[in-house]
């Protein structure tokens, strides 16, 4: 029990520690390209090559350490990925909360940001990944405390691809208000404001994605049960 509580505080502190670095970094970039309105973003400036690379390269890196971390306190595959998502889950939440410490951004609740860059940049409302980042909180969070006390936690085929397709429609809400633009290329993203948000794609992909997560919560306590 003191050993997974042990490894629950210290990827919790990884999480808000990371989430404070990258909340600092784009502090910085937005005095760089917008020093007159660091809390606007839209019309959207564009960043220059070399650092839209490092951006790109950064990005790259937040997932790697994440993953190492996962992997670090975790050895089977359902306790990895409960570790990998609760760690992203409360990077994405604090690196808001931080934001909104340090800058007091985002002022809305559905404010739009630029959430991710690869493939494409990803855009919509900040609170829509913070929703989906409280759930892998939540269930991440559970399932590494029961796997470690113990419990046998698992995707089934069922749960998978309830999950896969759940991530598959949140992504697309993400990634489809910059389609249009990119026949144009970079200069099509210059001064880009906010459009339409898929809000249906995105609700029914987060239910199907908390589905997933459910069923497979609930299969475990009822087979404990049954002991």
């Amino acid at each position: 029990m003191f050993a997974a509580n042990r490894s629950i505080v210290w990827l919790t502190l990884f999480a808000v520690a990371m989430a404070n670095v990258e909340a600092v970094l784009v502090i910085h970039l937005r005095s760089i390209y917008y020093p007159d309105h660091p809390l606007a973003i839209f019309p959207l400036n564009l960043m220059s090559h070399r650092d839209l690379l490092i951006e790109l390269g950064r990005e790259v890196a937040t997932v790697v350490m994440i993953l190492a971390v996962a992997l670090l306190a975790a050895r089977r595959f359902t306790a990895v990925f409960a570790a990998f998502v609760y760690v992203f889950g409360l990077w994405d939440i604090f690196y808001y909360v931080w934001l909104k410490l340090l800058i007091g951004w985002p002022s809305s609740w559905l404010e739009w940001d630029v959430l991710f860059l690869i493939p494409w940049p990803w855009f919509g409302p900040w609170l829509t990944p913070v929703l989906i980042a409280l759930l892998f909180v939540i269930w991440g969070g559970w399932t590494l405390l029961m796997t470690q006390r113990g419990r046998d936690i698992r995707f089934t085929p069922t749960t998978t691809v309830l999950f896969l397709i759940g991530t598959a429609m949140a992504l697309a809400a993400f990634l489809l208000p910059a389609v249009p633009l990119l026949p144009g290329g970079e200069e099509a993203f210059r001064g880009y404001r906010p459009g339409e948000f898929s809000w249906s794609l995105y609700a029914v992909g987060y239910v199907l994605m908390t589905s997933s997560l459910w069923i497979i919560a609930r299969s475990a306590v009822t087979t404990h049960r049954l002991r």
